[in-house]
């Protein structure tokens, strides 16, 4: 298959608030899923303690790199800076 018809898969950082209202961030290629994992408990231990999640806020990236590093910089805010992203 030539390497043009290949199609790559673009990654989403997403933000979810949890039923304590806690903010969590996360990246994924497929939000969908991830989403259903994170309310069915089989998401990250944090979620799977404090969920349901309600996704508040979602970017697209081309590649996983660029979600890594997008991720760990919203992970650093404070969180009224975090809460600010979101609105």
């Amino acid at each position: 298959m030539p390497a043009a018809s290949i199609k790559k898969k673009s990654w989403t950082v997403y933000i979810v608030r949890c039923a304590n209202g806690a903010l969590y961030t996360g990246i994924t290629n497929n939000l969908a899923s991830r989403l259903a994992d994170h309310n069915a408990g089989k998401g990250a231990k944090y979620t799977a303690a404090f969920g349901p999640v309600e996704l508040v806020w979602k970017k697209r990236k081309k590649d996983r790199s660029a979600a890594s590093i997008l991720e760990a910089a919203i992970k650093k805010l404070s969180r009224k800076e975090k809460d600010a992203l979101v609105k």
